[in-house]
């Protein structure tokens, strides 16, 4: 029987490309949405043909509407939970940016759907409420509930494929170091934008392109494994790897190291999670190392790049911590991207912010929702105030 998926952020890059592999691989795709990219919305739409369709920027809504009269076509945030539940998906791609993604996932998982996951900052924000609600769902034996689809959390699921748990000694994520790998934060306070956004191994989206550029990425990613992989934060290592065909290695008690390899390519991870737990026809071209050549490792520069450090407390601390760092984070790419702050304001801004936050127990997504909007508030208060 064709399995049957819906998209999440289908205009996005991830998005792009998991209709890329779905095509490939014979996946019915029967549920798209986008924020506000309707025109790109409406030639997947055409060349997909899924059964419903969501534009969250509810302004586009009769365009959509008045394209597809015969589809479901849905807006605004519930919108995205209708997708997010459709009733004939066998699996959600969640490839929203940012805690968009977090109500989507609750909503699909309590819906008893599976959810391919690259939304990472449902899992910083909500990873203590998501593994709460997967612990009461998951039933023995049965396939898991969510399946990661970032490279480096699909590298650590792979290598975790028919081991136990208990014999995880540590888990190693590994960076490409971005485009600033190697510089003092010194020579940081002049660069632009287009800067950052050459990323020197992968094609991303802006957002975590520039997350990347800060290694905050990285620090999410920590917490993110926290919770996929029931580790402490101190049982997961960060390393400095600029070839990025490593996409993160486990080494267990007895010292063996397992590590998955291949080149930079979201097709192979987005493959695994859309055909797991059976492999695919290979949509991504083979490793070939003898033209690799050479694989270095280094530590990161804790000092320059001090995001990565700063995340490391948070996830220390746990609670409310994690929220306000996605949220002061995102709200300083924002303003990045819009030209409103400089590239090293990112740093200092989010560092500020974590600074004057004091610890919040989190019981509901509610919780969440309102410390997030508080830490972007006190953000723009922050950055608007210094200003004037």
């Amino acid at each position: 029987m064709t399995k049957k998926i819906c998209i999440l952020g289908s205009t996005g890059s991830i998005g792009v490309q998991t209709i890329d592999v779905a095509k490939k691989l014979g996946i019915k795709v029967v549920g798209l949405s986008a924020h506000k990219n309707v025109d790109l919305l409406i030639k997947q739409a055409r060349e997909l043909s899924p059964d419903i369709l969501c534009i969250v920027d509810e302004k586009y809504y009769p365009l959509l509407k008045e394209n597809f009269p015969d589809k479901i076509v849905v807006t605004g945030q519930q919108g995205l939970i209708n997708i997010a539940t459709y009733p004939h998906a066998d699996l959600i791609v969640n490839a929203l940016v940012g805690i968009s993604g977090l109500v989507p996932t609750v909503e699909a998982i309590l819906a008893g759907k599976r959810v391919a996951l690259a939304n990472k900052e449902t899992l910083v924000t909500g990873g203590k409420i998501i593994k709460r609600i997967i612990s009461q769902k998951q039933e023995k034996d049965s396939l898991p509930i969510l399946i990661p689809v970032d490279s480096e959390h699909s590298a650590i699921f792979q290598c975790l494929v028919g081991e136990d748990k208990k014999n995880v000694k540590k888990i190693i994520l590994t960076a490409s170091g971005g485009p600033f790998r190697g510089k003092k934060f010194e020579e940081l306070q002049s660069v632009k934008l287009e800067d950052v956004l050459m990323h020197p191994t992968w094609n991303m989206g802006k957002k975590i392109t520039v997350d990347s550029a800060t290694l905050i990425n990285k620090g999410f990613e920590v917490i993110e494994a926290m919770f996929f992989f029931d580790k402490g934060c101190d049982d997961i290592e960060v390393l400095i790897h600029p070839q990025s065909i490593v996409h993160s290695m486990v080494e267990f008690v007895d010292g063996s190291v397992k590590a998955q390899l291949s080149y930079p390519d979201m097709r192979l991870p987005i493959e695994y999670a859309l055909t797991f737990p059976e492999r695919g026809k290979a949509v991504a071209a083979p490793l070939d190392l003898a033209k690799v050549k050479n694989l270095t490792f280094e530590e990161p520069d804790f000092d320059t790049f001090f995001l990565l450090k700063i995340a490391y407390d948070c996830a220390k601390e746990g609670e409310s911590y994690p929220i306000v760092l996605n949220a002061a984070n995102e709200e300083a790419v924002k303003y990045f991207l819009e030209g409103k702050i400089g590239f090293v304001d990112i740093m200092k801004y989010v560092a500020k912010i974590i600074e004057g936050h004091r610890l919040q127990k989190i019981e509901t997504v509610e919780d969440i929702l309102v410390i997030d909007a508080e830490a972007r508030r006190r953000f723009k208060n922050l950055v608007e105030g210094e200003k004037s």
